[in-house]
């Protein structure tokens, strides 16, 4: 099981983490332009398109559950048509995303109060990067589509080579052409295309293109749609809620000035490096538990499930230890002001323990994608959000200020975790 664990684990944790290093990058590069609001801008206008962008999520996450399964269960011809389906609706949601840019920019920038800076900025990386959702939405299907299939090399080349290249035209047109939020959202759009064609280079290269007569009626036909859209809607709520957090923990950020918002753009640069890290057991997870549970082999499930936990647990206390002895040296990394590291500092303990708290969440994310239990993961989200992460913010911010930022997201995640642990022997185990 291990070794199955790992032959699907790391090549997602290379490509995972290759995701928060072009963040990463991204912020260290704008982070040392001559003025802070670049940060602010790159910050808040990557909030807008998680929530964009990551609201379709669902198109990865519940298609590698689905395809996970039709594999197990032997369905090779399903596995193909759930292919064609998920790309359907990658293109008519990209559509209508595109028709609705402009109101889309307007509400987000009236939700979030940055300053008059921040807010021109974020208009000028909105406006190009946009144009990068068809790309990027029939991404998230296809290489839920690999993953399902038991591939996780595939996602690993489109990934790496996307930000790879995301991040040399970045440099390029930042420092060469001395370009600022722009250059980093016209990289963005170029890489996005680019990585599209390679995604489907290596999809005909294995599996030899769409050789099915699939019927316009077997793409839309009825209880399978049900079905798709039943897993789908689930993950979307789940998803939003996530973004939701986010989202409000920028904002939050950015009503305390500058200076807070960009020290808060660096932690959480820090904190996806190690839930994307996280997330390579969980894609395992994913792949793994929906083949299992297809196949109808409970013991394989369970065992998964076990393991997968512990390596999960394992990555997440090395993130710990990480931070917690070299944090200001990383800090130091992203950028040379020495007021956002003063600030950083000040709150980076709560950086410190996220990795290993982190990853139990994350570890049952996967776990309950790949059965598709997704409206246990639905509730578990709706609860962790409502019922803590914004009361605990509400309750502790007028006696600890930023912190309260981090101790509301903080136990957002723990809530997370003990719920799907207790949904998990009805929903998962013995199902």
């Amino acid at each position: 099981m291990n070794r199955q664990i790992l032959r699907l684990a790391i090549p997602n944790i290379i490509s995972n983490l290759s995701v928060p290093l072009l963040g990463a990058i991204d912020t260290a590069v704008v982070g040392r332009l001559e003025h802070v609001y670049y940060l602010g801008a790159i910050a808040v206008g990557s909030i807008i398109f998680d929530f964009i962008f990551w609201g379709f999520g669902f198109l990865r996450m519940g298609t590698t559950g689905m395809v996970a399964q039709a594999y197990g269960a032997g369905h090779d011809r399903q596995t193909k048509v759930i292919l064609m389906r998920v790309l359907l609706v990658a293109v008519v949601s990209s559509v209508v995303i595109l028709l609705l840019q402009y109101p889309l920019i307007e509400v987000s920038l009236a939700i979030v109060e940055a300053s008059p800076e921040v807010e021109e900025y974020t208009r000028l990386y909105y406006h190009i990067r946009i144009f990068a959702a068809p790309a990027t939405l029939a991404l998230f299907g296809l290489n839920g589509w690999f993953l399902g299939m038991q591939n996780s090399t595939y996602p690993m080349i489109v990934t790496i080579f996307l930000n790879i290249v995301n991040i040399v035209l970045n440099l390029i047109f930042v420092f060469r052409f001395n370009m600022t939020v722009d250059g980093v959202a016209t990289g963005s759009l170029i890489a996005s295309f680019l990585a599209l064609g390679l995604a489907i280079t290596l999809y005909k290269k294995k599996y030899g293109g769409i050789k099915l007569n699939i019927s316009w009626g077997e793409l839309v036909e009825t209880s399978e749609l049900k079905k798709f859209f039943s897993v789908n809607s689930d993950i979307v709520i789940r998803t939003l809620c996530l973004i939701f957090s986010y989202a409000f923990f920028t904002a939050k950020s950015a009503e305390m000035g500058d200076v807070v918002l960009a020290a808060n753009t660096i932690l959480l640069q820090m904190w996806y490096i190690s839930s994307y890290g996280t997330d390579g057991f969980a894609y395992a997870a994913e792949s793994l538990v929906g083949r299992f549970k297809g196949a109808g082999d409970k013991e394989s499930l369970k065992l998964a499930v076990k393991a997968n936990m512990l390596w999960g647990l394992g990555l997440g206390l090395f993130g710990t230890i990480t931070y917690a002895t070299f944090d200001a040296e990383i800090l130091a990394l992203f950028t040379d002001k020495d007021a956002v590291i003063s600030v950083a500092l000040t709150v980076v303990i709560w950086l410190i323990v996220a990795p290993v708290v982190n990853s139990v969440c994350f570890i049952w994310d996967g776990v309950y994608i790949g059965a598709t239990a997704t409206a246990a993961m639905r509730n578990s989200m709706l609860i962790a959000t409502v019922l803590v992460f914004v009361p605990v913010y509400y309750i502790s911010e007028p006696f600890a200020g930023v912190h309260a930022l981090w101790m509301a997201m903080t136990a957002f995640m723990i809530a997370r975790g003990v719920i799907l642990t207790l949904y998990a022997p009805s929903r998962i185990l013995n199902s």
